[in-house]
């Protein structure tokens, strides 16, 4: 671009306005801005290669030239973190995150102390705030883990606990339970 004027500061600050309208200005320690025409969009490209461009909707997009990470924070408060390994971050203005992994593993943090993980073989992880976690199985079957006991849930109705002390007890549709000390021995069966 041709320029049209450039003025040079006594504090080593050079500034060039281009006939486009655009202005640059150089800063000594190697850091440069460039104004965009529209007088809205600017771009600060800083001596360490951290690059933060503001846009006219005020969408502020800063890169962290070392990490190799971009930190999109939009006018709506949503922000948006892009890693180098392809891991994506997005903070909610109401405090949710959501944080998407390079295996497509997808966490979302509540802002009750919640979690939810979905994992791409379609198992999803729920960990309520009182440390209980359920668990569900792309096979249909389902876990809850609590203090006192891990349970699981077949899809024919078939349910298994598993006791703090060791104890197991399984209930079958049919109505039959069958429950088993710590080693494993049966201490009661009612086989119908």
């Amino acid at each position: 671009e041709e320029i049209q004027r450039e003025t040079a500061y006594p504090d080593g600050k050079v500034e060039k306005v281009l006939k486009n309208g655009c202005h640059l200005i150089f800063f000594p320690n190697g850091t440069w801005k460039k104004v965009g025409s529209d007088g809205k969009t600017v771009t600060i490209t800083f001596f360490n290669g951290d690059v933060k461009q503001v846009m006219p909707d005020q969408t502020v997009i800063y890169y962290y030239a070392d990490a190799k990470t971009t930190h999109t924070t939009y006018s709506d408060g949503l922000e948006v973190l892009h890693f180098s390994n392809g891991q994506i971050e997005k903070h909610y203005p109401d405090g949710k995150k959501e944080i998407t992994f390079p295996d497509q593993t997808i966490k979302n943090l509540f802002t009750d102390g919640q979690e939810e993980s979905i994992f791409p073989d379609g198992t999803i992880v729920r960990i309520q705030r009182d440390g209980s976690k359920t668990i569900e199985f792309n096979n249909g079957q389902r876990e809850l883990h609590t203090s006192q006991f891990k349970r699981r849930e077949y899809p024919d109705g078939t349910v298994k606990t598993v006791y703090l002390n060791g104890q197991q007890e399984t209930k079958y549709v049919s109505g039959r339970v069958r429950v088993k000390d710590k080693d494993g021995n049966i201490i009661m069966d009612t086989k119908l």
